[in-house]
């Protein structure tokens, strides 16, 4: 027991130790740390890189810097900021725990381990690291770069069935009563910079004499693979000089609850466009993380906007506020760059 001991206390210090001198305290959400920072931060991170986080985080919290500043905004408002950052079911759990915050506890960030976890898009490992990061008590966390380290340090077999199982019994062995904010950071940032996937710098790792995969080479197995689903989508797009017809996509797939042009495989299949003065075709492809969209947009010039008859949930957007609605990513280029 007292080797366990002195081997958790050892790795906990080593992590700690490393992040103080070579860490990323530089990233936004590390400084003037908040529960909502957090929050926000590790529902962003989830399935997507830093670098490509940053730029979307430090304009969401311009706009929304705390509770107080986001409890009245809509969905709509949430997923306009969140455009391009893709999974944008994360932006409507965001929206579901600000709304459960604000009429269950007052407006007031939850302080407890087993209040978080119930929350929309909060799992064990993000409520953890909010535990952990934001108000510095004793919680395990395992994301996949924690996955990685600890995996290698103690050489487990992730193709074990109870590989996670184990894992978490070990995060929560190595993670430390004391500056459990420094060894948070460190073993996430430790898996990110050192300990990567392919190429892991055993050399700098502060764990590298007691680590069990120490220089060795890996070998990484390639999964087979499903098979992508491909979709063919008809898009029909009509403009007038200055705005753009846009629908609410209301059905549960991808792009849920985002703005799209109009879809010709809709169930309301009624002709609602008049006579375009000018169109013109568009194809492209759109790779989405499960499935591959091979898009055909019809792009039909008016001069100016039309009421049509429809059950759909639509509006004539101008060109300048489409920034407030969400839409996907290449619809949004197509708009923006539309001469």
């Amino acid at each position: 027991m007292n080797n366990l001991n002195n081997i958790s206390k050892g790795f906990s210090n080593a992590v700690s130790q490393w992040y103080l001198s070579s860490g990323r305290n530089n990233l936004p959400w590390r400084k003037k740390v908040t529960p909502y920072k957090v929050w926000i931060s590790e529902i962003m991170l989830q399935q997507t890189q830093v670098n490509t986080v940053i730029p979307f985080y430090k304009k969401f919290i311009t706009k929304y810097p705390n509770l107080k500043s986001i409890s009245d905004t809509t969905e709509d408002d949430i997923l306009a900021l969140w455009s391009g950052l893709g999974f944008y079911r994360r932006a409507k759990n965001i929206f579901k725990t600000k709304e459960i915050i604000k009429n269950k506890y007052n407006n007031k960030f939850p302080k407890k381990f087993q209040e978080l976890i119930l929350l929309p898009g909060i799992g064990k490992s993000t409520a953890g690291a909010i535990m952990s990061i934001a108000y510095g008590e004793s919680y395990p966390i395992l994301d996949a770069n924690v996955k990685r380290v600890i995996s290698r340090f103690d050489n487990i077999d992730m193709e074990n069935k109870e590989a996670i199982k184990t894992l978490w019994l070990l995060s929560e062995t190595y993670t430390p009563s004391k500056n459990i904010f420094e060894y948070t950071q460190g073993i996430m940032d430790l898996g990110a910079t050192i300990c990567q996937l392919r190429a892991p710098r055993c050399s700098d790792c502060p764990l590298k004499v007691t680590c069990k995969s120490s220089f060795k080479k890996f070998h990484l197995i390639k999964k087979d693979r499903k098979q992508k689903l491909n979709k063919k989508i008809n898009f029909i797009l009509a403009h007038s000089k200055e705005s753009f017809l846009l629908f609410r996509k209301n059905e549960r797939s991808f792009w849920e609850s985002l703005w799209i042009p109009y879809d010709k495989e809709n169930k309301e299949r009624s002709n609602i466009f008049k006579k375009p003065v000018k169109s013109k075709t568009k194809k492209f492809n759109h790779a989405l993380s499960h499935i591959d969209l091979n898009i055909t947009l019809e792009i039909f010039e008016y001069k100016e906007p039309f009421k049509i008859k429809t059950k759909l949930e639509h509006e004539w957007v101008n060109k300048d506020k489409i920034n407030e609605f969400g839409l996907p990513k290449p619809i949004k280029s197509i708009i923006e760059n539309y001469a």
